[in-house]
């Protein structure tokens, strides 16, 4: 529960503006998507949320993630059911997020970027450092990010069944997408 406030909190004060920072440098998506993907000889098994706030402050280069486990979509409800139950514990850990940082981000170039993140990514309340090589759009006065990187399944102790091992991959492939408009205050 205190990790859960400690979220809140982080995000409410990365939106909230100050005296040095103005608005006009906050864009925020509150539908990022996220998809993850495993490839088994059995089974593939795919999800997808399309539930995702993020957060990017271009003054400072910062990015931050917020996401409901519970918000995957699945192709077959059984495997949404293992996912939210046997493996993530959504009821114990329901939020997965991310704090980081855009290496060399040009938020003046209306150009294309490619640039790399650096930061810390929590998934049931174990905090692993992460790089991940984003790309950047910038259209009409909103960014797109785009990127995939791979994560260790036995890095955030997911428990897997012996039985069940060959079903799963040790590494599942994410993909992602935010949108960002400007944040305005009201």
């Amino acid at each position: 529960m205190n990790k859960l406030l400690f979220i809140v909190f982080f995000i409410v004060s990365f939106i909230s503006t100050d005296n040095n920072i103005e608005a006009s440098s906050k864009f925020i998506t509150r539908q990022g998507q996220v998809s993850f993907f495993s490839y088994t000889n059995v089974e593939n098994i795919e999800a997808k949320n399309n539930q995702v706030l993020s957060i990017i402050d271009l003054s400072k280069n910062e990015i931050a993630i917020s996401m409901l486990m519970n918000a995957f979509v699945f192709e077959k409800a059984l495997m949404r059911d293992h996912f939210n139950e046997s493996y993530i514990e959504s009821d114990l850990y329901p939020k997965a997020t991310f704090e980081g940082e855009i290496i060399g981000f040009d938020p003046n170039t209306q150009e294309d970027q490619t640039k790399l993140i650096k930061g810390k990514i929590t998934i049931r309340e174990i905090t692993k450092d992460i790089e991940v090589k984003v790309k950047i759009d910038y259209n009409e006065g909103k960014y797109v990010f785009n990127g995939s990187f791979e994560l260790v399944v036995q890095d955030f102790k997911i428990k897997i069944p012996p039985i069940l091992a060959p079903n799963i991959a040790k590494t599942i492939s994410v993909q992602f997408k935010f949108e960002y408009q400007p944040y305005e205050l009201s």
